[in-house]
């Protein structure tokens, strides 16, 4: 994997920008059509590889004979040449590569990155860079956030004045994602007033991302501080449960789950203990639910927490039919090594028709024809026989099947 400055990666999950793609994918989508395996791919590879190995001046001059032969590459090239000669420290010798680019290539895909490595080396040289002289706001956004690492003090007002004007929304999503990973006290304010909804929904939606994202231990009383507040919503609520998910608050969530009198938010608080594998406390929380309706959350949190022990317990023990059933399908979507066996214990030992039909469901979606060959051998129910020969009708690609099928077209 070619190894990219920090900066360009952040800018990379902001979205500012499209990542340059390394030379190994350009050749690996087929970028070298009809050269391929020529004298000019073969250097491109080679420049790949010595990027891969930090090998910078290996790279740069494979990569400048592929841009003096002109061909379908060569302003990708050009960009890896300035790409290695920042890496040596060879400053000058890079932007003057860069310039060389847009002028061969104005129109090139490369040209922004290109710009935004510019940028970088700017302020290598000069120190100093002037995101405000910027027109194109992805540039400037990249601008601020390279100022932000030397000059905090300059950038955060940037971020600020950028938020509060009219560009797009994803601009200042992004602009928000640049100043949620500051640890200055005036972007923590910044970004506390937007999670608190003093900004338009889109972004305190975003900032409440962040909290959980990039947060400290304050980041996260701030969060509960938002949720205890009247004032917030119950679509506000679901976006902290989701946010003290990914900084791993599961006490927090737990408490929700147990305490919350909104039926959607103890749902909510339930889905994300599911995501965090909490199995015990799920359990826990299916014995003291009364709602049907969170009982059926709770199996699907089983579910994903991969938690088959407490969903069989509940498929062999539940008295309520409808979840009993649910258990059982949960059971089916597990796996056929994890559970076929148990489905097919539960399918005998059942008397409730619901049951036993989600019971081969389950097995008909772990294409268990086995086992359901089985069943349909051994049941003397002749509703129950053709529900099971029905869903091996539909499995004739299994040859376990197809001949269990011919057997009785034989009968």
């Amino acid at each position: 994997m070619i190894r990219k400055s920090l900066r360009i990666g952040a800018l990379v999950l902001l979205g500012a920008v499209s990542p340059p793609a390394s030379p190994a994918m350009v050749l690996d989508a087929g970028w070298a059509d009809a050269g391929e395996g020529s004298r000019e791919s073969e250097l491109y590879e080679r420049g790949s590889k010595a990027l891969d190995d930090g090998d910078w001046e290996k790279a740069a001059t494979a990569f400048g004979e592929v841009a003096k032969a002109g061909g379908g590459r060569a302003d990708a090239a050009l960009y890896w040449v300035a790409y290695a000669y920042n890496k040596e420290g060879r400053k000058a010798d890079a932007l003057a590569t860069l310039g060389t680019l847009a002028s061969r290539f104005p129109k090139s895909s490369w040209i922004k990155e290109a710009r935004a490595l510019e940028l970088e080396i700017g302020q290598g040289r000069a120190g100093r860079v002037r995101p405000e002289t910027e027109g194109d706001e992805d540039l400037k956004l990249m601008a601020i956030n390279s100022l932000l690492q030397s000059d905090p003090d300059r950038a955060i007002p940037l971020l600020e004045k950028l938020l509060k004007g009219s560009s797009p929304s994803r601009v200042k999503a992004r602009a928000l994602f640049v100043l949620a990973q500051s640890a200055s006290p005036r972007a923590r304010e910044i970004l506390a007033d937007i999670a608190r909804g003093k900004s338009d929904p889109e972004l305190q939606e975003k900032a409440l991302q962040y909290l959980g994202l990039f947060g400290s231990r304050s980041s996260r009383e701030l969060l509960a501080e938002i949720y205890a507040s009247p004032s917030s919503s119950l679509e506000i609520k679901e976006k902290i449960l989701k946010s003290f998910m990914v900084a791993g608050e599961r006490d927090r969530i737990l408490a929700a789950a147990k305490t919350e009198r909104d039926p959607r938010l103890r749902s909510a608080a339930v889905r994300q203990l599911g995501v965090m594998g909490a199995q015990a406390e799920i359990f826990q929380l299916y014995r003291s639910e009364a709602s049907g309706e969170v009982k059926r959350t709770i199996l699907e949190a089983m579910f994903v927490a991969g938690d088959g022990e407490h969903l069989l317990e509940l498929a062999r023990t539940e008295p309520k039919p409808e979840l009993k059933r649910e258990a059982i399908r949960k059971l089916g979507i597990m796996g056929r090594e994890s559970t076929g066996a148990a489905l097919v214990s539960i399918y005998k030992s059942e008397t409730d028709l619901g049951a036993r039909r989600a019971a081969l469901e389950g097995l008909f979606v772990q294409n268990n024809a086995h086992a359901l060959v089985e069943i349909a051998r051994s049941e003397k129910d002749p509703e129950m026989k053709r529900e099971a020969v029905q869903k091996l009708s539909v499995m004739g690609h299994n040859k376990e099947a197809a001949e269990y099928l011919m057997e009785l077209l034989k009968d």
